[in-house]
């Protein structure tokens, strides 16, 4: 046998195995990441549709009827305290933040000068006083002599009566040859003596009326000139009492401007109080938001100073014109660099009463529930 039929003759079984061909996994693994990955894509797709149909449902139900705006803030209608006389300040007996109640003293201004002025104005009056009483004396003694230029009157016409009667007689006596007419000229000279007298008489009486009516004129001038003092007076007092500046109202006082033995000038602001109570929102809405917003509607505020707080207010007014209107220096629009900006109208919002804890210029922001408007407004209408 050759050695070539002995290595045919060898059985199959015999034969070394072949080393087994390496497997690859990568055609099944790619089915499960492309299938994880749609899962994932799946869900999110389910979270978002969730999430925009809550947001359109809270759109649809409250969403819609709402109006709102962050360019609010909290106002309060504060007193700025301005000297309405010149002169030195001799007292601050406030500090700044300090409270204070209606009629604490806030500054005394030096008052030496006003209460001079005071003193001379009130000296005048006593003289005026007694020009008046001697006025009065000289009307008395006038009126009298009106009664006796009367009683001389009418004593005169007694004598006329009977100038006249004598003269009747002896004139009709001197006609019968009896009496002479010497007589007859004697009657007619008393007669016409009498006449004068009584002429004489009329004149006196109004010398002395006319007499009476100069003394009453004096008399009103002087009393004229007495009124025109004690409202000197009364001015002078008005000007001490204003050397001492009170608080108008229960408030806080801040910002003041001054210091002791500082000058002062009429209408110089000193400081300012803001009161405790009248706080009021100011919000400053679009004009294209004011076709939904009346008085009355509810507003829900919210005071950033009160870490997210919210608060029920309500619309009282709205603005009769734009900020821009009551602004220092309004823009002129009548140029050829016109643009246009959206301008907004403040909205003023009512708190509620005992509302604590806010400061005049927080910022707040505010949303209006259209839904609240009252019936008899466009709005509900425009609702329904």
């Amino acid at each position: 046998m050759s050695r070539h039929d002995r290595i045919e003759a060898t059985p199959p079984e015999t034969r070394p195995a072949e080393p087994p061909r390496a497997t690859t996994h990568e055609p099944q693994e790619a089915p499960a990441k492309r299938g994880r990955k749609t899962r994932i894509l799946g869900g999110l797709a389910l979270a978002a549709l969730v999430a925009g149909g809550y947001a359109g449902y809270g759109w649809w139900t409250q969403g819609r009827f709402m109006v709102g705006t962050d360019d609010a803030y909290v106002q309060a209608d504060l007193s700025l305290i301005s000297s309405k006389l010149q002169g030195y300040v001799a007292d601050i007996p406030v500090q700044s933040n300090q409270h204070v109640a209606k009629g604490d003293v806030l500054v005394r201004i030096d008052d030496g000068d006003y209460r001079i002025a005071l003193e001379q104005a009130q000296a005048k009056l006593p003289t005026l006083d007694r020009t008046l009483a001697r006025i009065d004396s000289q009307i008395v003694a006038a009126e009298t002599s009106v009664t006796q230029a009367e009683a001389e009157l009418a004593g005169a016409e007694a004598r006329l009566r009977t100038a006249e009667t004598a003269q009747a007689r002896i004139q009709g006596l001197t006609q019968r040859k009896v009496a002479s007419q010497a007589d007859l000229d004697d009657a007619n000279g008393a007669l016409d003596s009498a006449r004068a007298a009584r002429a004489a008489a009329h004149a006196a009486i109004a010398g002395a009326k006319a007499q009476v009516e100069v003394l009453k004129a004096q008399r009103a001038e002087t009393d004229s000139s007495r009124r025109e003092l004690q409202l000197d007076v009364a001015q002078a007092q008005r000007d001490l009492d204003h050397t001492i500046l009170r608080a108008p109202f229960d408030g806080t006082v801040a910002n003041i401007a001054i210091e002791s033995g500082e000058l002062v000038n009429v209408g110089a602001r000193l400081a300012a109080v803001v009161p405790d109570h009248g706080l009021y929102v100011e919000a400053n809405f679009k004009e294209t938001q004011l076709a939904g917003i009346v008085p009355g509607e509810t507003a829900t505020l919210s005071i950033d100073a009160l870490e997210g707080h919210e608060i029920e207010g309500r619309v009282v007014s709205v603005a009769p014109a734009t900020g821009a209107v009551f602004s220092l220096l309004p823009a002129d629009n009548a140029t050829g660099n016109f643009t246009k900006i959206v301008q907004r109208v403040p909205v003023r919002i009512e708190l509620p009463a005992g509302t604590e804890g806010l400061r005049a210029g927080l910022s707040v922001v505010v949303e209006i529930d259209r839904r609240s408007a009252p019936a008899d407004t466009h709005v509900a209408q425009a609702l329904q």
